[in-house]
């Protein structure tokens, strides 16, 4: 037997090896996420245990004392108080609006296709550049919105909206919290819309023509029979987008920077302001760890709910 087919054989053995394959073709993924992720998170939590700032790297253990001293913080209470409730109702927000899109593009209209360019567009634009245009459209003195409420008569004297002629959005706690939801809102709904929409198109059409044979109207159906049928899909989107906003820093930093005050303060600002411009690397190593909890808990209970309804 010659020297190459020896090595043709060899090559045929790893081809043919679907574990030893399936490892190869995973090894560059596993490799990527733990040098992304894993090094990140095992230094960060070195760094919560010890007493590390800029000034001093050394690493002196001090157990869970960081952890003590920013839970007992206002900024971090309040923090986690905006974190949950900027989630919570832009995922709220999020979902019906994507039921709403992945339904109207699944009808026939004209301009179908600019449509849906327009919807994919906030999503593909990058999340900065997004945010920098809502900061401009929620300026205190320019604002065009403002300039639209006062064309049709909603803002000014003697309006329903207060005699001034700016509502300066995100100078005032409640409106910045509601500007802060509102840009997380039109950033996602994209994504979600677009996976609800893949999930639509794979129901069986004979099920619906029974179901309009039968005399169920459109609202009965997408409820009773379209709804359920993608409740796995819908289940996933929701994991994403709760990651995505609960962990997000660039809208808050961009528009408030955890402003007024700190009334849209979020773990992750208040994280990068204690860690990295305040210089306290331990305190801020902590308060990002309060992500690895949550975050967990919520993927197993949607990844297992997923997993019931599908068996079901």
């Amino acid at each position: 037997m010659s020297v190459e087919t020896v090595r043709r054989s060899r090559f045929r053995f790893l081809f043919d090896n679907d574990r030893l394959l399936g490892f190869l073709m995973l090894a560059p993924a596993v490799i990527f996420i733990l040098a992304l992720v894993g090094l990140p998170l095992l230094l960060s939590i070195a760094f919560s245990l010890s007493d590390v700032t800029v000034g001093d790297t050394s690493l002196d253990y001090v157990g869970l004392e960081n952890f003590r001293r920013v839970t007992r913080t206002p900024q971090f209470q309040r923090a986690v108080i905006d974190t949950f409730i900027f989630t919570t109702a832009a995922l709220m927000i999020i979902l019906v609006l994507a039921n709403i899109l992945a339904v109207m593009f699944t009808q026939d209209f004209h301009g179908k296709w600019l449509a849906r360019f327009l919807v994919i567009l906030p999503w593909a634009t990058p999340i900065s550049l997004g945010t920098l245009g809502w900061l401009w459209l929620l300026d205190s003195k320019f604002s065009p919105i403002d300039y639209l409420l006062v064309q049709i008569g909603l803002l000014g004297p003697d309006t329903l909206l207060g005699p001034g002629l700016h509502l300066n959005y995100l100078g005032r706690e409640y409106l910045a919290m509601g500007s802060v939801i509102l840009v997380h809102v039109w950033r996602l709904t994209p994504l979600s819309a677009v996976m609800l929409l893949a999930g639509l198109t794979s129901i069986d059409q004979e099920l619906i023509d029974q179901a309009q044979v039968d005399g169920a109207s459109g609202l009965r159906i997408h409820l009773q029979i379209k709804l359920p049928l993608i409740t796995p899909i819908m289940a996933i989107a929701s994991l994403f987008a709760f990651i995505l906003i609960f962990t997000d820093l660039v809208v808050v930093f961009v528009l408030t920077r955890g402003g007024p005050i700190y009334y849209t303060q979020v773990l992750s600002m208040w994280s990068y302001n204690k860690g990295l411009e305040g210089g306290a690397l331990a305190e801020g190593a902590a308060i990002a760890l309060f992500f690895a909890p949550v975050l967990l808990v919520a993927a197993v209970l949607i990844l297992r709910t997923v997993r019931r309804i599908e068996v079901t």
